[in-house]
């Protein structure tokens, strides 16, 4: 039995994502909150709440026991990206891209 939490249009870039899903993936529920908690990242904060979320899916829809709970999959996939204009010198835009990322984190219960 699985549960999983999904975070859409996350105005975190995907690839500075993964390198914080890369710290909690097959760690335990608690650990993973404790490591994101004290991660210095923008993005930390939001994958401690979808990892949160995830939990609280599986203890309250699935009846799992939350101390048996680790993060058996997480992923974070690129979102649409926002277009900006940049006024430069001599009447020139330059484009600046506003990267989104989609955010999922299942949990399983451990044998």
């Amino acid at each position: 039995m699985e549960a999983r939490a999904i975070a859409k249009h996350v105005r975190v870039s995907s690839r500075k994502m993964r390198f914080i899903c890369d710290m909690v993936r097959g760690k335990s529920v608690e650990e993973a909150l404790t490591i994101l908690k004290f991660t210095p990242n923008k993005g930390a904060k939001i994958l401690e709440k979808v990892v949160k979320s995830a939990a609280a899916n599986a203890e309250n829809n699935f009846d799992m026991n939350r101390d048996q709970l680790f993060v058996s999959e997480v992923y974070s996939n690129q979102g649409p990206t926002t277009k900006r204009f940049r006024p430069r010198s001599q009447g020139r835009a330059f484009k600046i891209l506003k990267r989104t990322s989609h955010i999922g984190v299942v949990v399983k219960e451990r044998d």
